[in-house]
């Protein structure tokens, strides 16, 4: 690290920091410190939630994948045209009918206070444990190798990290996030194009491109393999439902779309974020195989192949300390925090709203004023940030790559919470019995699929099957726990005058 790659890395700090006090000065109302006043750009909110769900999990993720199992990884863009056209076609029109701030507020108006809790709780837990994961990764697998630093560091990294992200988030609310992602996307995919030209320039062209089926790699399995640990089939079927899990029941989601001002333009959001999602996926996979090519053309810089292959996900920030020359080094470390920043901070931001809207609210009996609503929400995310450093002293124990591991922590709540909200918008004889009853066989589902080595000590099957098949089998069992004369049964939805101005579908 030069003075050069730490002045960048400061502008930047400062660019987010200096974005969040200017929008800080105007948040007047509770609606535009969280939904960023219902009337923002569908482009910038789609980078927005392209920057939110695509964290250094994935930036370091998707390389590491290819180096060492192959470009299997890249059979999610397959999945990706399915989950735009289920969730812009059935999903989006019906969150724009109703009158919210939070998704949970729709499990209430249909199934009752008590799965509105639990989609709740679900939801914070699956962000708190996202959130640490984040910061663990980032601090003592990116830049503590990066910067040269001693791993004990690592944990004064992730409390800097936390506390600048919170700050510029709690001062400036959803607009600044908003913002401060757009920036983040250019950085984080400079970043990538920046390390694909500087070894395309060592190699005086595209030589480093791979022209044949590494040894080392996974051999290709297209449909259903149970004990292939990726297929065609399963990357693909499991990135579809993820994305229609997540895009249909995460805060995250949904605060973009009711940041938007009406059904097209949240489509529009959706399918920017999507398409951008595609191009920086296919670029970091350029990404992969470019430096697997730079290790074997350069075995005594990064330790050869066998070598990498130990810490596959570690070799992106490797390269970025031994062979990045200085300036552009501290635009790619910009990069990983950027990757990092835009999940934290959109990450601080749903949760404010869950916190405020689904408990502060609710448990106080009354509407407050809008000034009321502000000050607690701009107070609640150092709270937020307090948690998340404690969990992340945890994640480390979790065995896997990065691809694993985020499956292993945090995949395990998507599809029980994608499931609450599916049972009530599109099964009619959905009840609070039923869908609290598929909810528990979705969780174990989930814990059996991840965690059965473990606790078999026998392979199971490939870890990628999890999330369809859990919610498969939660939908499953909640319309058939719903059929039991349990419990009430569930209200329709309030009829409502539908925040929409121009559908051009």
């Amino acid at each position: 690290m030069t003075l050069l790659d730490w002045t960048i890395i400061g502008l930047y700090v400062a660019v987010m920091l200096g974005t969040g006090a200017w929008f800080a000065a105007r948040v007047q109302t509770q609606d535009d410190y969280l939904l960023g006043g219902r009337s923002m750009s569908p482009w910038g909110v789609g980078l927005s939630y392209f920057a939110t769900m695509f964290s250094t999990l994935t930036y370091l993720g998707i390389p590491g994948e290819l180096v060492r199992h192959g470009p299997m990884i890249l059979a999610q863009l397959a999945g990706l045209p399915v989950a735009a056209f289920l969730i812009g076609r059935y999903v989006i029109p019906l969150v724009m009918q109703q009158p919210v701030t939070t998704a949970h507020q729709i499990l209430e108006a249909r199934l009752g206070l008590g799965v509105r809790t639990l989609g709740a709780f679900f939801f914070l837990l699956m962000r708190l444990l996202w959130m640490a994961l984040i910061i663990h990764t980032t601090s003592s697998i990116v830049l503590v190798p990066v910067m040269g630093l001693d791993p004990s560091t690592a944990p004064l990294i992730g409390i800097a990290m936390a506390v600048i992200t919170v700050a510029y988030t709690s001062m400036g609310g959803f607009k600044a996030v908003v913002v401060t992602d757009v920036l983040q996307t250019v950085i984080l995919f400079g970043g990538a194009i920046l390390t694909i030209a500087v070894i395309t320039f060592d190699f005086g062209g595209f030589g480093w491109m791979p022209d044949r089926w590494a040894v080392h790699w996974q051999q290709p399995s297209l449909g259903f393999d149970p004990t292939a640990r990726m297929s065609f089939l399963s990357v693909a079927l499991s990135v579809a439902a993820w994305q229609c899990c997540t895009a249909g029941s995460d805060q995250m989601a949904v605060q973009r779309y009711l940041a938007t001002r009406d059904t097209h333009t949240a489509r529009q959001m959706l399918f920017t974020g999507l398409a951008c999602m595609a191009a920086v996926t296919v670029t970091l996979a350029l990404v992969g195989a470019a430096i697997l090519g730079y290790s074997i053309a350069h075995p005594d810089v990064l330790g050869g192949e066998q070598a990498i292959l130990a810490n596959a996900d570690g070799i992106f920030p490797l390269f970025i300390a031994k062979v990045l020359p200085s300036g552009i080094r501290g635009l790619v470390i910009g990069g990983l925090l950027a990757a990092a920043m835009s999940s934290l901070s959109s990450g601080l931001s749903s949760v404010t709203s869950v916190l405020t809207v689904d408990f502060v609210e609710r448990l106080t009996g009354r509407r407050a004023s809008d000034f009321y609503h502000t000050l607690p929400s701009r107070l609640l995310p150092w709270i937020v940030g307090a948690v998340v450093i404690l969990l992340g002293a945890a994640i480390s124990r979790i065995d896997g790559n990065l691809i694993e591991v985020g499956n292993k922590v945090v995949n395990i709540l998507v599809a029980p919470l994608a499931g609450l909200f599916f049972m009530a918008m599109f099964v009619p004889s959905a009840t609070p019995f039923g869908v609290i009853t598929g909810a528990v066989a979705g969780i174990a589902s989930g814990l059996l699929i991840s965690y059965w080595k473990p606790l078999t000590g026998s392979d199971g099957i490939g870890f990628l099957w999890m999330l369809p098949i859990a919610l498969t089998l939660q939908m499953a069992v909640g319309c058939v726990a719903s059929l039991l004369p349990i419990g009430p049964r569930a209200r329709p939805l309030p009829a409502q005058e539908p925040r929409i101005t121009h559908d051009k579908s």
